[in-house]
């Protein structure tokens, strides 16, 4: 037994694991998944949970005004099926709670406007539209506090697989991280909403595991919302399969076969038994970002670090005027994927350190109108594109915890002016306030739902643990505008 226990073969470890007198990685996911409830869930857990919900169904409604969000819906509705779910900000619209998932998470990343956590993984997209498409479906309605404790158990899930590998740390380089945990979070949430066995849970993830992955060659078209799309989607259904009797390898997690696959210094470990004390959640050791722009997150230092620039320059001269600036530097970690010096579709743009610079240059502040077609064809844009310079200095690692940017502006009279951004408000380390946060929501939110809608989502949320029925929610996620239904029966 112990010569099994040393080798490197893993999938000697999981056919022996049955007579091994510890549990294994995946059982012990299995196990917790199960065991946790809301006892466990402290204040903290719960407040930032619930920030991030608000936030999701946010940039989710912004997002169902997407191109990218239409084609999902129209392909989706050719579906049919006994039960019965909700699309955000769609009062006349029903899918199969797997379609309403799939649309309803791409259209939380249609323009790149979600929470993001460390390592880098966007946690949230995942998990609720898979958590709110169930919950119409069951029998009894779920309290407010299943729908938290659950959202959390896919969170957590997610936050520990990316622990298991030091190259997580780091900013992305073959795949993108979501489509990898985000499928297992969905999966280990949608099982805790349905009350599955640990057996089962273990099961789930297994199912959910051969479903994940894509390529960061699709970073930067349409295909990306499609990643948490595909995750919310394919983790619920992962949940649905196991209920029913299908069975995954129960050592999944235990496996440089399995999940170890994606990650080059794989090292997993057991989820704590939370029967053995107090529950350490990771969000309550650490927050997530929450986005003040629809970008790519590293574009956050380089806006903030312009503006910075940009204000110093003004000072200096009284007057800013483009045509005499010389050369722009930007320095930043090094990354293939949000190195983009002329793009030409917004989701270029939205990872072009270049393009957000300039933008930020030349409008003194980023916002969602800053992507469209009209913007990004400026040429005033074009021209200041043309001066830019990307250093990556050796220092400046490529980690979203500890990367900087700086940015360097030149005149051709040979003024100068330079500004750097360790940490832009938004960070995990600098978080939004909370009336900040459901400012951002609320504008929005406003682009789709009436004012009730607005205030009664918000107003849900945040008493979220107290509320009796989730349901109540969807109610106001289907609050459209006058607006937002003739919009609808436009695309339709």
């Amino acid at each position: 037994t112990q010569t099994v226990i040393r080798s490197s073969d893993r999938l000697c470890f999981a056919l022996k694991s049955s007579i091994l007198p510890h549990q294994g990685i995946t059982e012990s996911f299995g196990a917790a998944i199960q065991a946790l409830n809301a006892i466990h869930l402290t204040d903290g857990v719960i407040t930032r949970s619930k920030r991030m919900m608000l936030d999701t169904l946010g940039v989710g409604l912004l997002g169902s005004r997407t191109a990218v969000f239409s084609k999902a819906l129209k392909y989706s509705q050719v579906f049919t099926s006994e039960q019965r779910s909700s699309v955000w900000g769609r009062s006349d619209v029903i899918l199969p709670p797997h379609y309403a998932a799939f649309v309803n998470g791409i259209a939380v990343h249609s323009m790149d406007f979600d929470d993001t956590w460390h390592p880098a993984t966007h946690p949230s997209g995942a998990v609720l539209p898979a958590l709110l498409a169930l919950a119409e479906t069951l029998p009894s309605q779920p309290s407010g506090l299943d729908l938290l404790l659950a959202f959390n158990v896919g969170i957590e899930v997610q936050g520990r697989l990316m622990r298991f590998s030091k190259e997580a740390y780091n900013i992305p380089e073959r795949f993108h991280p979501p489509s990898v945990v985000g499928v297992m979070g969905s999966a280990a949430a949608s099982a805790k909403l349905l009350g599955l066995s640990p057996a089962q849970c273990s099961h789930a993830l297994a199912i959910a595991a051969s479903s994940a992955g894509a390529p960061l060659a699709n970073a930067a078209t349409q295909t990306k919302p499609l990643h948490i799309g595909n995750a919310a989607r394919r983790g619920l259904e992962a949940a649905q399969l196991a209920q029913i009797g299908v069975e995954g390898n129960p050592a999944i997690l235990d496996m440089d076969s399995g999940l170890g696959v994606y990650y080059k210094d794989y090292s997993p470990s057991p989820l704590a038994d939370s029967d053995s004390g107090a529950f350490r959640w990771i969000l309550d050791a650490q927050d997530v970002a929450f986005k003040r722009i629809p970008a790519h997150l590293a574009m956050h230092w380089v806006v903030e670090a312009v503006l910075a620039a940009r204000a110093k320059f003004l000072d200096r001269t009284g007057n800013f005027d483009l045509s005499q600036i010389q050369n722009i530097t930007l320095r930043v970690p090094r990354s293939k994927y949000i190195n983009c010096p002329l793009p030409t579709t917004e989701h270029q743009a939205r990872h072009s350190f270049q393009f957000n610079a300039c933008s930020a240059l030349l409008d003194n502040k980023v916002t969602v109108a800053s992507f469209s077609q009209a913007q990004i064809n400026r040429p005033a844009l074009r021209e200041l594109l043309s001066k830019v310079q990307l250093e990556t200095p050796e220092d400046n690692l490529p980690s979203f915890d500890r990367m900087y940017c700086e940015v360097e502006i030149k005149s051709a009279e040979g003024l100068s002016s330079l500004a750097r951004c360790n940490t832009f408000y938004g960070h995990w380390r600098k978080p939004l306030s909370q009336k900040d946060l459901e400012e951002k929501f609320s504008l929005n939110a406003s682009t789709v739902l009436c004012t009730e809608g607005v205030e009664g989502v918000i107003d849900v949320v945040g008493n979220m643990e107290k509320v009796t029925e989730c349901s109540v929610l969807g109610s106001y996620l289907r609050m459209t505008s006058t607006s937002e239904q003739l919009y609808s029966m436009r695309i339709m």
